[in-house]
């Protein structure tokens, strides 16, 4: 499934500007910040403030010059801006950016042993729009120690923020995105998003509760005055994520547009119902792998050349049924099909409530295949339906995801693990619902994958084959 910007359902073309099991508005380019052995990560120390406020940060004369010309600040008020040498008093101070969170940042384990946080901050440009701030680092540090445990600057930084509404480059193409423009400059009352891949160190233990210290320019016609502002604390999650059996048969299967990185499920910012919602950030598209690496044989325009066509689908985790959705056609491969209307985005489905705020769908089902009703319990294991081509989808797969509510849309989507799998490969390029049936057969170019072998409640990253 796509979602602004993931692969799935989508094409850039079509999907509601970005809608496909995705919706693919606001997308961005690939970067992940890494721990603190990393190049990428710098550490500093900062002062922590649990109501968002700006820490003691060098908000000097030049900012309070570009603040009143901007027309943020009077005469009357600057003063009490503290822009002495020993730079600005506490208290409630003036920000040049605003920024917020749209989920709660979960911590979840993945097939390279690491602990990753993934999630977004939307941060706006507070002043006017003839005043530019010039973004030139992000650190996300734990708020109690102020130790920096992660952070984007530079490239890394252009590659992960992108204004909201820009189309996701690269994500539906063979090749990987462009490199995003540097320096990542935001415009007068535009508002960014920066999409934060966390891999925290082997062993480290991720914070309780993170905070945000952004640092850069604010640029005007007479000039730039540097800045820096430490911004919304946010609690991480301390439920672990689900860990569930595999939604399919035993067999090979290719998970591909998994998180982290620049795919249209990790990158799919939503506007639904008056706010932004990623609702596939952690989502899965598996496909069937034969003995070959082979994923259709024969004419890649007949839906039975798939072997993932009519494939069972399995519950991954015992539940009730709360949504069944039946009736909706199988598309027609390897062409991408028109945007469906939003209530049928996902196509023929299943949702199983699992736990309390805990819901699993199951989507792209082939129509009269679902064995289900609503309000049917269901054990690990049941069949639900068969893989196909419904709704928003290009070529046979299964849609699997966790969801939050029992509705696609809105939703948010944490993450979860699977309790058994062993890696036999890895995908290079980005091979996905939408260019699946153009490739020149259907054999994937797997090659060995760093992570290969069994792995128990763990993740599955990006283009990985493994095997349930």
């Amino acid at each position: 499934m796509q979602f602004g910007a993931g692969s799935g359902a989508l094409g850039p073309e079509r999907r509601l500007a970005g809608l496909h099991m995705g919706l693919r508005l606001g997308a961005g380019r690939a970067g992940a910040l890494h721990g603190t052995g990393s190049d990428d990560w710098k550490s500093t120390m900062a002062e922590r403030d649990p109501r968002n406020r700006t820490r003691r940060s060098p908000l000097r004369r030049g900012l309070v010059a570009a603040l009143l010309a901007a027309g943020m600040l009077t005469a009357s008020t600057a003063p009490g801006y503290g822009t002495d040498g020993a730079g600005p008093a506490p208290g409630p101070q003036f920000t040049p950016l605003t920024a917020a969170v749209m989920t709660e940042p979960t911590p979840f384990r993945a097939t390279d042993g690491r602990t990753h946080l993934s999630y977004e901050l939307l941060t706006t440009n507070a002043l006017s729009s003839s005043t530019r701030v010039r973004l030139d680092r992000v650190e996300v540090r734990d708020a109690r120690t102020h130790r920096v445990v992660g952070s984007l600057g530079g490239q890394a930084l252009a590659d992960a923020a992108n204004p909201v509404g820009d189309p996701l480059p690269g994500a539906d193409g063979y090749t990987p995105a462009p490199p995003g423009p540097t320096p990542t400059v935001i415009a007068g009352s535009q508002q960014w998003v920066i999409w934060l891949d966390l891999v925290l160190e082997r062993g480290e233990r991720a914070p309780k509760v993170l905070e945000h210290h952004l640092s850069g320019a604010v640029v005007t016609a007479s000039g730039s005055s540097p800045f820096e502002e430490t911004v919304q604390a946010t609690p991480t999650g301390r439920t672990a994520p689900l860990n569930l059996n595999a939604p399919v048969r035993p067999g090979t299967w290719y998970s591909s547009e998994s998180c982290c990185g620049n795919t249209h499920h990790r990158r799919g910012l939503g506007p639904i119902n008056g706010r932004f919602y990623v609702p596939q950030r952690f989502a899965i598209d598996w496909y069937r792998v034969g003995e070959r690496g082979q994923t259709w044989e024969g004419d890649p325009a007949r839906l039975t050349s798939y072997l993932s066509y009519r494939q069972p689908v399995v519950a991954a985790a015992g539940g009730r049924v709360v949504e069944v959705q039946d009736g909706i056609p199988d598309n027609t491969p390897p062409v991408t099909p028109p945007v469906p209307p939003i209530e049928e985005t996902v196509g023929n489905h299943v949702t199983v409530e699992v736990a309390p705020g805990r819901y699993l769908l199951y989507a792209h089902l082939k129509p009269g295949s679902l064995k289900v009703r609503e309000g049917d319990h269901v054990e690990p294991g049941r069949v639900l339906g068969l893989i196909g081509n419904s709704g928003n989808s290009t070529t046979p797969h299964l849609h699997f995801q966790v969801m939050t509510t029992p509705e696609f849309f809105p939703t948010d989507s944490p993450p979860f693990t699977f309790r058994e799998f062993r890696v036999v490969g890895h995908v290079e390029p980005r091979i996905w619902d939408d260019n699946l049936g153009l490739q020149p057969t259907g054999v994937l170019p797997i090659t060995p994958s760093p992570y290969d072998g069994l792995h128990r409640a763990r993740y599955p990253l990006d283009r990985e084959v493994l095997k349930f």
